[in-house]
């Protein structure tokens, strides 16, 4: 178990800002989005449920009602006559509370 070690608040807000990596956008996230208020998002690998949170509602200015994590294992690729291996990355759904929304895309 990990003890909390105090950390300045700059420090607290530049961790915060590094979290999320960037949106992730498909026909699945999209529908979530409509129906749900869930969002979906690519972040670090280390980040917890809470770093995730507070990052959302300090940059989007928005209520987190949950989030969930899945890490994604990279899938196995020919690159010509070659094996490799994609990096794996993990995702946040993250659901929002009534009457909240955050715009994502082209409009």
């Amino acid at each position: 178990m990990k003890l909390a070690t105090y950390q300045p608040e700059t420090a607290k807000k530049s961790r915060l800002m590094q979290v999320l990596l960037s949106p992730h956008i498909s026909e699945k996230s999209t529908i979530l989005g409509e129906k749900n208020r869930q969002f979906v998002f690519k972040v670090v690998k280390d980040a917890t449920k809470h770093e995730i949170k507070q990052a959302i509602e300090s940059l989007f200015k928005v209520e987190v009602e949950s989030v969930q994590t899945l890490n994604v294992k990279g899938k196995t690729k020919t690159f010509g006559r070659r094996l490799g291996k994609r990096s794996d990355w993990k995702k946040a759904y993250v659901g929002l509370k009534q009457g909240f929304d955050i715009q994502i895309g082209v409009d």
